[in-house]
């Protein structure tokens, strides 16, 4: 199948269609077209230190006009595998987040019982990218997993990209908890293929009629090649050519950006 033929186009955010408030160039005029093609795309991101509505409102700041419905990020994963995990129980085990308070708004708005400070009963832990960390949440969370707690972390992303480079990403937090307590989580977003086949199948396309779009090898690719889905790899963000040297996971094309995979689909005889 033709590049062109793609009906969806599931795209990474940071290092793929941007980087900090700066719009990669292409990205608008791609978007236009999938929708004047008749396509759809879905934002798919590991990033959980924000809501959908605050990356509503970013895009909508670069220029990009976007509902909730264009979205499924990692904490949206996550409370789908908790509660297909829990069951009917999810709602009673007492949730002790590393994440920002957006993060831990979206658990409770999902029905979880997160608690502000440790409790004895604390039944689950959950990690994510946290820019309002500091020492009391990373001792809280060397505490728990002293004890006999469910071990998760939204995803195993090692840095974020930004304007000024790399910041620790949610991975990052874990291998330092790790190094602490020797424990390391059950990751749930990306390279998982959840995320891809819960964005697939909400748009009614199917996973050879769908693109990934991503920056890093090690979740956007591997996230595509678990779930069956062809694979773009931009070197915009994180990744580099020498990754993909060093790497088994094999995207089903490598090009510089945005703007040149666009550039190829309009060339496609």
């Amino acid at each position: 199948m033709k590049l062109r033929d793609k009906k969806l186009y599931l795209l990474d955010m940071d290092g793929t269609i941007y980087l900090g408030n700066r719009l990669f160039d292409g990205v608008l005029e791609f978007l236009n077209y999938i929708k004047a093609s008749g396509g759809r795309y879905i934002f798919l991101t590991n990033n959980s230190s924000k809501s959908v509505r605050d990356y509503v409102d970013k895009l909508s700041r670069l220029g990009i006009n976007t509902e909730a419905s264009d979205f499924f990020t990692s904490a949206r994963a996550t409370v789908a595998v908790l509660k297909e995990l829990y069951g009917e129980a999810y709602s009673s085990k007492k949730m002790y987040v590393v994440g920002t308070e957006s993060l831990k708004s979206q658990m409770k708005e999902s029905g979880f019982l997160v608690v502000e400070e440790l409790e004895a009963d604390t039944k689950i832990l959950l990690i994510g990218f946290d820019r309002e960390l500091n020492y009391k949440k990373l001792e809280d969370a060397c505490i728990l997993l002293g004890r006999e707690v469910d071990y998760f972390a939204t995803n195993p992303d090692w840095v974020c990209p930004t304007e000024f480079g790399s910041v620790p990403d949610c991975g990052s937090i874990c291998q330092m908890l790790e190094h602490a307590t020797g424990k390391i989580p059950q990751f749930i977003g990306k390279p998982r293929p959840e995320m891809a086949l819960m964005a697939a199948k909400a748009c009614g396309v199917a996973p050879e009629d769908t693109l990934l779009i991503g920056d890093r090898l090690y979740t956007d690719i591997a996230c595509g090649e678990n779930a069956g889905i062809d694979t773009c790899f931009v070197l915009s963000g994180e990744g580099t050519a020498a990754d993909l040297e060093k790497s088994e996971v094999k995207p089903t094309y490598v090009l510089k950006d945005i703007k040149e995979l666009f550039r190829r689909i309009k060339n496609e005889a």
